[in-house]
């Protein structure tokens, strides 16, 4: 997806990582589909229909991990980098599940038509009007996959909820049975860490935060319109910047020069996760000294943010009881 541009700059300091996920419904043995007729509405609002329930089904990793979730097991996954760091895959059990790229645009056509797949299933990006791994950029032989099979997704839209919520009808329209015990536990545990999130929210009126990936050649700080996960917390309360200056060509980010990273002041940055480390802060301080002109910065004020990548309720309670006791610990005048 081209929201993973500004940190594709970021190889050369660190590897591709974020927080670990923690859904442990990975299904087990593929549920026994209906068996049909099928049909399904896409993200882009067209309607996918087929004679049969498909079985054999590709995925891009964030939307297997959300299928396996409800017990439904992929024949095959592409990812934009590693399956051992991804963080949608690197608590899955992936056996049995052909990997069919693990770098961003490039995927294995020839082994996953092998697969005789019938779906294949990547979230609708609306701003590129494209499904995950058919963006511009891409290989062109890469987005070939098309033509292997239909392909449906949710929508990356307004809210990371909607996105699970999507994809659980996209499950049990593929035979998952959603009501199992162990789904709901991942609900309930999303709803208390909302709840605690809204809770320790209130608890620091004035606290302002902006979501920032330092790169090598630009700072970029996210845009909340087109970054469902940002919406979400402000939904819940988070006074979430808003950039002034979005790229016109790719909304996502407002990008700015090293010279002046400082345009923002925020109390908290929320680090891009997919490449925050324990360390990240006080190196690109090293690296670029205009980064400690932030005072969040400098103060040390930071926390990975999932960027892009979530899609199910697990992982979301685990990143948001991170993004909690980031909160409770901020200091809301850091940015004065």
């Amino acid at each position: 997806m081209r929201a993973w541009r500004p940190i594709l700059a970021l190889v050369a300091l660190s590897a591709l990582l974020a927080g670990c996920g923690d859904d442990s419904t990975t299904g087990g043995e593929a549920a026994a589909a209906p068996a049909g007729p099928w049909q399904f509405t896409d993200g882009s609002g067209q309607v996918v229909k087929a004679d049969k329930t498909p079985t054999r089904i590709i995925a891009h990793a964030g939307e297997a991990a959300a299928l396996m979730s409800f017990g439904i097991k992929p024949v095959g996954i592409y990812a934009d980098e590693s399956v051992k760091t991804d963080p949608n895959l690197k608590n899955l059990d992936l056996t049995g599940i052909e990997i069919l790229g693990q770098e961003w645009g490039k995927i294995d056509v020839e082994k996953a038509a092998a697969l005789r797949p019938d779906l294949i299933v990547g979230d609708w990006w609306p701003a590129e009007k494209a499904h995950s791994g058919m963006e511009e950029g891409v290989d062109e032989k890469s987005k070939k996959l098309a033509e292997l099979a239909p392909v449906v997704g949710v929508s990356q839209g307004k809210s990371i909820v909607a996105l699970a919520d999507g994809y659980e009808s996209l499950a049990k329209s593929l035979g998952a049975d959603v009501s199992k015990p162990e789904i709901a536990a991942n609900k309930q545990r999303f709803e208390q860490a909302v709840a605690a999130f809204k809770e320790a929210v209130a608890a620091k009126p004035g606290l302002t935060v902006a979501a920032m990936s330092p790169a090598d050649d630009k700072v970029y700080v996210a845009n909340p319109p087109y970054a469902p996960e940002l919406l979400d917390l402000k939904s819940w309360g988070l006074d979430v910047l808003t950039p002034a200056s979005p790229d016109p060509g790719f909304p996502y980010w407002e990008n700015l020069s090293w010279e002046n990273a400082d345009k923002y002041q925020p109390d908290l940055i929320l680090w891009d996760g997919r490449s925050f480390t324990a360390t990240a802060n006080a190196e690109w301080g090293k690296k670029q000294p205009t980064w400690f002109k932030i005072k969040a910065a400098k103060a040390g004020a930071t926390v990975s943010w999932p960027a892009f990548w979530l899609h199910t309720y697990g992982d979301f309670a685990t990143e948001l009881d991170k993004l909690t006791a980031a909160v409770k610990a901020a200091d809301p005048n850091v940015g004065d």
